[in-house]
């Protein structure tokens, strides 16, 4: 399927994952792939997987997370959803449902089938947003056990990549538990995504 896949067309290829059902039947609501990308996109956003309220809008972090995250970014909501500027490829595209302390984690099926595929075709990312444990787990090369490890050791990866937290308010303890965070990384992240924007202004 790999080689079939780099075969494709740009367009047919986000066709197909948009089409996705290779996980129906585990999916409580039903499959509806939520990604945001072109092959021009300077930044990539890596979460875990779409909430309730993104399934039924199918517009990525649309919701108090996405609001935070869009504050830490320093961007506004017309960047984000700027898919030129911005390309958004959780871990898993479907909601996965709900558990006893949260969303369940992305399905198991998506990374391997399309992941790889779809990064392949992003030639100008300069920056990659990796989101929680599970981003962590499959974009960190030697990633410490811990999120907050990880965040700790923002510098290892950057100005390529950056570790974070999940922007949820149910990390609210983590975060003034880890002032650092917003007062050291959160500074640099912005002058990192102001100057990648700046420079493709500068291109158009």
């Amino acid at each position: 399927m790999k080689d079939t896949l780099a075969q494709l067309p740009f367009d047919e290829l986000v066709r197909q994952v948009r089409a996705c059902t290779i996980c129906a039947d585990a999916l409580p609501l039903g499959p509806r792939p939520v990604v945001q990308l072109s092959q021009s996109s300077r930044i990539l956003v890596v979460g875990q997987a779409p909430g309730r309220r993104v399934h039924e809008t199918g517009l990525p972090f649309n919701d108090p997370s996405g609001d935070r995250l869009r504050q830490w970014m320093g961007i506004t909501r017309e960047v984000f959803y700027d898919d030129r500027k911005l390309a958004i490829l959780p871990m898993g595209f479907c909601y996965p449902g709900t558990g006893k302390s949260g969303d369940l984690p992305p399905r198991p099926e998506c990374a391997p089938a399309w992941r790889n595929a779809l990064l392949e075709r992003l030639p100008d990312i300069g920056l990659t947003l990796v989101i929680g444990q599970y981003a962590h787990a499959w974009h960190l090369k030697d990633r410490e056990k811990s999120v907050t490890d990880n965040v700790r050791n923002w510098q290892r990866y950057w100005p390529e990549v950056l570790p974070m937290p999940h922007p949820s308010p149910r990390n609210n303890l983590w975060l003034r538990r880890n002032p650092w965070f917003e007062e050291q990384v959160i500074p640099e992240l912005q002058k990192r995504i102001a100057g990648l924007l700046a420079s493709d202004t500068l291109v158009e």
